[in-house]
């Protein structure tokens, strides 16, 4: 594949290779031969087994960052792709951005290194004025994965926000985003629900602080309510300690909301006072979407019970959506005109061949009669939800499991179409129906905003 020496592009000599993050992905230090500078070069493989949702996510990167002008952030410095034939039959594509001398707050940690109250608010402090930079351009940025091995610390004790692999610029927001990224401990509910905010990254940097200043993987504390408990672990001002709880509210709407809003009360030591200073709903941080006009979805909500019913398509639930009236009768002609002379070529005996052909027509209406009636269901309640379709009185296709193992549920792209998938610790449930991206926006906003008022 990639070794030491090699030349890509013929300009980035390869030094060292710091991992693999994950299938296809590589991270290399190398020297930019025409500025004699090093550099770092991150790599994906793009294969057949590979979701488009990681290149386009690496692609984003790219993008965002070559938009970005911070000194505290890697300055994006080439995009380019490599021919499958140097990369062991696959094409790879490659970013380079400015190399960060130092160590990870996560390599620290794994190191021994003790965190001082007054160092983790001096980080605290610096990450903040980082996030102000991207949480206020136009559109705001958000980074989706601050945590200790994303932060770097130079030998001038400069703190610096690197790897935006799971950026997003929220150019258009919809109320849905349609890929899951972040780590597990350190992003809040809503980014699992796929509805990242400004908010959400001021979670992750709480759970960051917390895991410094306990020296302990914030997913391994003890939880209370959903909310992380380290006071007794640590011996602090009690200012500090309250501020960090309020930068890792479960609760959006008890959450600090913005950057410089969390570093003025750093500040200042004096609280936000949101209960009586942001009175609107949380619905009103996450736009709220209306039922598409078009749209025949009935759903059933109370407090105990979410029912969904998608009532039957007729024969757009056997064909094609670009299917027409004209095509229909020309299936129809094939089906019943042409098929029958066909196979009586095959039959001598008349009365064998009617009844052949009869039971085939019949098979045929049957099947049609049985699958245009077709209605799908969709049912949760506060310990199961249950998926499964009903025509003619006959249930099938079904699908369950715990609303408790429940990651999270998203819209995904399936050719030009989106369908409603709901994932969990043992795997995906797909709804079974294609929608176009309002109605189905729309419906898996629904569902989250029930899952979520439990």
């Amino acid at each position: 594949m990639f070794n030491q020496q090699q030349i890509l592009q013929d300009r980035y000599q390869l030094q060292h290779q710091y991992g693999r993050t994950a299938a296809g992905r590589q991270t290399w230090l190398a020297m930019d031969q025409e500025t004699q500078e090093e550099v770092i070069i991150k790599l994906l493989a793009f294969s057949p087994q590979m979701a488009w949702e990681e290149l386009k996510l690496f692609e984003r990167e790219a993008q965002v960052l070559q938009a970005l002008n911070h000194p505290r952030i890697p300055r994006y410095r080439n995009y380019f792709s490599i021919d499958q034939n140097l990369g062991g039959g696959l094409p790879w594509f490659g970013l380079v951005q400015d190399y960060i001398p130092g160590s990870s707050l996560q390599d620290l940690l794994e190191k021994g290194h003790r965190f001082t109250e007054a160092k983790v608010k001096k980080i605290a402090k610096d990450i903040l004025k980082i996030l102000i930079y991207l949480h206020e351009l136009s559109p705001p940025v958000l980074h989706r994965d601050i945590k200790p091995s994303n932060l770097i610390l130079d030998s001038s004790e400069q703190i610096y926000l690197v790897d935006f692999g799971a950026v997003q610029a929220q150019a258009s927001v919809t109320g849905v985003t349609f890929t899951v990224v972040g780590t597990s401990g350190y992003a809040p509910l809503e980014q699992f629900w796929g509805r990242a905010v400004a908010a959400s990254d001021l979670y992750a940097l709480g759970a960051t602080l917390i895991h410094l200043l306990t020296n302990t993987y914030p997913a391994d504390l003890p939880q209370r309510d959903a909310r992380i408990q380290f006071a007794d672990r640590v011996s602090l001002n009690p200012y500090f300690i309250r501020w960090i709880e309020q930068m890792t509210e479960i609760s959006l709407e008890k959450r600090i909301q913005t950057a410089r809003e969390a570093l003025k009360s750093l500040q200042s030591k004096k609280m936000v006072l949101l209960k009586t200073q942001n009175t609107a709903p949380q619905q009103a941080l996450i736009p709220k979407l209306i039922r598409p006009f078009y749209s025949k979805i009935c759903l059933n909500k109370t407090s105990e019970t979410l029912e969904i019913y998608l009532p039957p398509k007729g024969f757009s639930k056997l064909l094609p959506m670009e299917m027409g009236c004209f095509h229909l009768l020309i299936l129809y002609f094939i089906v019943f005109l042409i098929i029958p002379p066909f196979l009586s070529v095959f039959f001598t005996n008349l009365v064998l061949f009617l009844f052949l052909s009869s039971i085939l027509g019949s098979s045929i209406l049957l099947w049609i009669f049985f699958f245009i009636d077709e209605k799908t269901f969709v049912e949760f309640d506060h310990f199961q939800f249950r998926i499964f379709r009903k025509s003619r009185g006959h249930k099938y296709c079904f699908q369950s499991g715990s609303v408790g193992n429940i990651i999270g549920v998203f819209m995904e792209k399936k050719q030009s179409k989106y369908q409603v998938v709901i994932r969990t610790t043992s795997g995906t449930n797909n709804i079974g129906e294609l929608f176009v991206a309002e109605e189905c926006a729309w419906l898996t906003q629904e569902i989250q905003d029930w899952l979520h008022s439990r």
